[in-house]
């Protein structure tokens, strides 16, 4: 399973960008899909998650800036940010719980990370 994301680039203080995630067709059912980022210097940090039924999960600092969004259909997730800051300069990654088969386990997989750059 590939996880293709796209959307970042550089942008100043205070405007918005939309990140796209989206995952290989041979996929049998994605069970949550969410965004994580990794500053330089930092542990990754969780950002936002929502599940197969739109359950949406956000971690604290974001919520409000950051909106998640899923289209079950294309397999693909979206960040909506906006109000961006500098602090918000990361490499940004999707992750997705993903199952193969029907009887298989959950498996946990991971973009290549989109790079969002905020200038002041």
């Amino acid at each position: 399973v590939q996880l293709q994301a796209s959307g970042g680039g550089l942008v100043q203080a205070g405007e918005s960008l939309r990140l796209s995630c989206t995952a290989s067709e041979n996929v049998y059912s994605i069970i949550a899909m969410g965004w994580y980022r990794q500053a330089p210097g930092k542990q990754r940090e969780f950002l936002a998650a929502i599940s197969s039924g739109g359950v949406t999960n956000y971690g604290n600092f974001v919520k409000g800036r950051f909106t998640i969004s899923r289209d079950a259909a294309k397999n693909t997730v979206a960040l909506q940010m906006n109000g961006l800051k500098p602090d918000d300069t990361a490499v940004y990654y999707c992750n997705a719980d993903i199952k193969l088969g029907p009887d298989l386990a959950v498996s946990e997989c991971w973009g290549q990370g989109t790079e969002v750059t905020v200038s002041s």
